[in-house]
């Protein structure tokens, strides 16, 4: 069967379900009415029509309405899951977590300093880690899953990284005249210091020896 005969075929077929649904709607009424009439009660048969058909019709709407919203509910969560696993994926990821151990115990507080005496392996780690927050950043951007869900478990990686290059993002703003470098970085660590203070976290960070 053609796509154009399938589609008239269609068509036929709800007219055909339509009208056999008016019927038997029509037809159950008219009998509901003989039976009311036969224990006395009196109502003109139209009007009964139009009142039952109004309030069929209100509950059919309100019912859409509630499982466009569960359906909506639905895909907003399975979204939400989606971003969540690939930020833990980001994260989590072996290479990322070595850059960030290494500008943690590695860089030095000054980036005047710092960014000179920068090896190849720290200057790596550096980029690896402002990109993979860039990106973090960007799959976190404003209505694509509340931070509520993901701060928990993802503040302290963005708190720390955050406190050891800020002064360098700041540097290099300044020194390439370019205000929008990691501009969303940025946008994202204060997310999450607001996050922090929300929650009576402490905003400190606390640095230790030997960490695992």
């Amino acid at each position: 069967m053609s796509t154009k005969w399938s589609g008239y075929f269609t068509l036929i077929l709800f007219i055909v379900i339509a009208a056999i649904g008016f019927f038997l709607w029509v037809g159950g009424l008219f009998v509901f009415w003989l039976l009311l009439r036969t224990m006395g009660t009196t109502t003109n048969f139209w009007a009964m029509i139009e009142a039952l058909s109004t309030a069929v019709a209100a509950a059919a709407v309100l019912s859409a309405g509630f499982v466009a919203y569960r359906e909506l509910s639905e895909a907003a969560s399975s979204r939400h899951m989606e971003v969540a696993d690939r930020l833990f994926e980001e994260l989590n990821s072996p290479v990322n977590i070595e850059a960030r151990r290494w500008v943690f115990k590695n860089l030095h507080d000054n980036p005047e300093e710092g960014i000179g005496t920068l090896t190849e392996e720290g200057r790596a780690a550096v980029k690896q880690v402002l990109n993979s927050l860039d990106h973090v950043a960007f799959l976190t951007q404003a209505g694509w899953i509340p931070d509520e869900i993901i701060m928990p478990w993802m503040h302290p990686m963005i708190a720390k990284s955050w406190e050891k290059l800020e002064p360098y993002v700041n540097y290099e703003r300044l020194r390439r005249k370019e205000p929008y470098y990691y501009k969303y970085v940025g946008k994202l660590a204060e997310r999450c210091r607001v996050w922090r203070v929300k929650n009576l976290l402490e905003v400190q960070v606390t640095w230790i020896e030997h960490a695992l």
